[in-house]
């Protein structure tokens, strides 16, 4: 009886132990609860992201090629749904949460964030739609893998990521991808369409965009990382505490960007030709509605996402995962809108994916030497205990 309450006791003290240790590491190997629950978290974020991201691609073109115009309603459209997870903030709010007590005084500066935040966000959306009007999808789509090249950067300095050989890969190939794109935009299709200083502002404001979104993803992360208490999912209460961060990191600046975008589309004088437009949409009224509410919808479902996976890992991850798209979105381009898939731009194609995938094993790397570190830790634990008991290690 005696050794099974010894052997109890020292199981308890490895369950706390290894739930130190993951707190320590990025969650990556915390009891197996905590770590199924921290997966399966991670897996919903994903499809959110990858589905949301193809979908709203795609109906923005959708947009544009059946007869809409306005650079602002594309901007507001991505931004607009946030009324959508109000719902799920008010549930969040009639919640008691346990917070830790140190970071509490900080939390008096997220209103301003937030402002800088949806400032932010409504140059970033306005240059994107430059981009998708002025640029076939799967040219949009692969500039946007320069999404991770520009966050490795921003990282680097804002959230400490560090480069290795595999990392440097992943930039390099991604870099080459996009100038090959911009090398051949003579021969594309746009060019042939549209005037040549389109095709550049489209690519300037696309690569624009890249670069500004993944300074905003890495100053979420520094804002996660400093500003929001409780982000331990082990804690009372803290998985509670982590969604309400994600949807309040959602919601706030959404609404600062579709203010913004309000703003504009009324300073601009589009509002006086939506009407128009409405009645010029190749597939009818409601086709355009319907498209404007399912893109709506669809950026909602992908930023929660993104956000989700730059609160549970990094910025950077969550760019990774964002580029797992690249040849999904081309594919479906070529399928639905007839966009050339020439050679050029399947080389870039590839360079993108293999730039992922080169990232892709770094992460693995990574995962692979913090379990050894992990398991070396406890057998010296393990032997110091054996030691202190006069036992044989």
């Amino acid at each position: 009886m005696e050794s099974a309450s010894a052997t109890a006791a020292a199981n308890q003290r490895e369950l706390q132990s290894s739930a130190n240790r993951g707190r320590q590491s990025g969650k990556f190997h915390l009891p197996k609860l905590i770590h199924y629950k921290w997966w399966l978290r991670i897996t919903c974020y994903i499809f959110f992201l990858l589905i949301g991201q193809s979908a709203a691609t795609l109906l923005g073109r959708l947009y544009y090629d059946k007869g809409g115009n306005s650079k602002w309603m594309a901007t507001l459209v991505q931004s607009a749904g946030f009324p959508l997870l109000l719902p799920l903030l008010l549930y969040f709010l009639r919640q008691k949460h346990h917070h830790r007590g140190g970071r509490n005084h900080l939390r008096r500066w997220l209103p301003l964030i937030y402002l800088g935040f949806g400032v932010l966000l409504t140059v970033d959306n306005l240059m994107y739609s430059y981009g998708l009007l002025y640029l076939p999808v799967s040219t949009y789509s692969l500039l946007c893998a320069t999404q991770l090249a520009f966050n490795a950067v921003f990282s680097f300095f804002l959230n400490n990521q560090k480069f290795t050989p595999f990392i440097l890969n992943s930039l390099v190939l991604l870099t080459v991808s996009a100038t090959l794109l911009a090398v051949n935009s003579a021969d594309d299709d746009t060019a042939s369409t549209a005037a040549k200083n389109k095709y550049a502002i489209g690519f300037l404001t696309t690569v624009g965009a890249s670069a500004a979104y993944s300074l905003y993803l890495s100053l979420i992360q520094l804002t996660f990382d400093n500003l929001v208490p409780g982000k331990d999912s082990d804690l009372p209460g803290g998985v509670r505490v982590m969604a309400k961060a994600v949807v309040e990191m959602q919601i706030y600046p959404s609404a600062v960007a579709t203010v913004g975008c309000v703003v504009g589309i009324f300073a601009s004088g589009e509002w006086k030709e939506v009407k128009g437009e409405m009645k010029g949409y190749t597939e009818g009224k409601a086709a355009y509605l319907l498209t404007l509410i399912w893109t709506a919808v669809a950026w909602q479902v992908s930023s929660l996402g993104m956000l989700g996976l730059v609160f549970e890992v990094s910025s950077l991850f969550s760019n990774v995962i964002s580029t797992l798209a690249l040849p999904l979105v081309p594919v479906l381009a070529v399928v639905l809108f007839g966009d050339k898939m020439d050679g050029v731009k399947a080389v870039a194609m590839v360079l993108a994916v293999w730039g992922f995938v080169s990232y892709v094993y770094q992460h693995y790397l990574d995962d692979r030497s913090t379990a050894e570190r992990a398991a070396a830790g406890g057998d010296a634990r393990e032997c110091g205990n054996a030691d202190r008991r006069g036992e044989i290690c």
